[in-house]
């Protein structure tokens, strides 16, 4: 399935965790993207009903999950997670899917997070939201390095 070139692109992103996925959304325009939320996932899977709820708010052109490289660049499990629900994304909304390396996220998400502390924007009970900022990391990376893109439909 190919991403549409025309126009600026809304874009959702996810960090898959296996209790708790991150959230962000952000625009080709700007380049630039903001954490959405924590998407809960139980032994049944990810909470369904939130996902249709941002995809009728933020009506995505396309959407990227984070892709949980090992720091050799290796599979690991969490791998297979993140493929399964990007699998059932695409299965379920019909909309380009799109991988990015999401190496070193958490440890970046968790220095913004710091930084905002520093600057009085953030909260520490909000810290819960660091999976939704590493969601943004990734997003940004997305639009930033179009080359170290993969589209899940080359994936086996």
């Amino acid at each position: 399935m190919d991403w549409q070139q025309n126009g600026v692109l809304t874009v959702l992103a996810f960090d898959v965790g296996a209790r708790r996925t991150g959230v962000a959304v952000g625009n080709s325009l700007s380049g630039t993207a903001r954490p959405v939320g924590i998407l809960d996932v139980f032994d049944s899977g990810p909470d369904w009903p939130s996902v249709d709820a941002w995809m009728r708010e933020w009506m995505p052109n396309g959407l990227v999950v984070g892709n949980p490289l090992t720091q050799d660049g290796e599979s690991q499990p969490a791998r297979d997670r993140a493929l399964r629900f990007a699998h059932d994304l695409q299965s379920r909304y019909g909309k380009p899917i799109s991988l990015m390396d999401e190496r070193n996220t958490s440890i970046e998400a968790a220095q913004r997070f710091a930084e905002s502390r520093a600057r009085g924007e953030s909260k520490r009970h909000q810290a819960d939201q660091l999976d939704a900022w590493a969601a943004v990391i990734i997003l940004e990376r997305w639009f930033q390095q179009p080359q170290n893109r993969t589209n899940l439909d080359v994936i086996t």
